[in-house]
């Protein structure tokens, strides 16, 4: 399974909230889109991850703070499901910060905050369906930053193996948030030729999405605060 939606199907979405509130805003919201769908609805991190694999959801918008399990466990049961190809958009709030980047390593595609505008979170949905990740990429390399900052909690350094000089270049770019666009313009290269190194450090790499690219780039060292 691609995880993408075929062209012209709405992208299917399952809502995770225990807030009711939030759901109901979202539900009714996507109603009136012709591209998103909601095919179900989830208060809990057991009922998402229960519910991902019945209805096969294309994007679970899920809440961080869940009662029993959490948004960060439930988005590492379904990532990692090898029957679904779902992917994950996390809703959080700023002050939430340390929990955005255990919920990436889980392997969230990306994040939205709760207090954005509706229509910008629907926005973040149809990005995390078309399989680019990197939501908000100014605030995610803030909590990335602010991670790093951190010796006792930070993962022991990943080598740099494997990979060309260009693609430790194309990677460097990724982690500071620049779309395939900006890094062919800085690197005098086509978009396509972009496309192609982001793609082959998917494969070297093991990453599902860009936000698992950046998430290497500072784990290797290549991108510091």
């Amino acid at each position: 399974m691609s995880g993408r939606p075929a062209s012209g199907t709405p992208v299917r979405v399952l809502l995770a909230d225990d807030q009711p509130l939030v759901r109901s805003g979202l539900r009714v919201l996507m109603a009136d889109t012709l591209d998103l769908e909601v095919v179900g609805e989830a208060a809990t991190g057991a009922d998402a991850v229960r519910l991902a694999r019945d209805v096969r959801p294309d994007v679970v918008v899920m809440d961080i703070r869940m009662p029993g399990m959490d948004g960060i466990e439930a988005t590492r049961r379904i990532t990692t499901d090898p029957a679904t190809a779902t992917r994950v958009l996390m809703l959080t709030t700023f002050d939430e910060d340390d929990h955005v980047y255990g919920a990436l390593r889980a392997g969230a595609s990306g994040f939205a905050v709760k207090d954005m505008a509706l229509d910008d979170i629907l926005a973040a949905v149809r990005v995390v369906a078309a399989g680019d990740a990197l939501i908000a990429p100014g605030v995610t390399r803030r909590l990335l930053a602010d991670f790093v900052r951190r010796p006792t909690e930070r993962v022991a350094a990943r080598p740099v193996e494997g990979i060309t000089e260009r693609e430790r270049e194309v990677l460097t770019l990724v982690g500071r948030g620049r779309s395939n666009g900006e890094i062919a313009a800085e690197l005098f290269i086509t978009v396509a030729t972009a496309k192609s190194h982001v793609a082959r450090l998917f494969t070297k790499l093991g990453a599902r999405d860009r936000v698992q690219l950046v998430i290497a780039a500072y784990e290797m060292g290549l991108v510091a605060p």
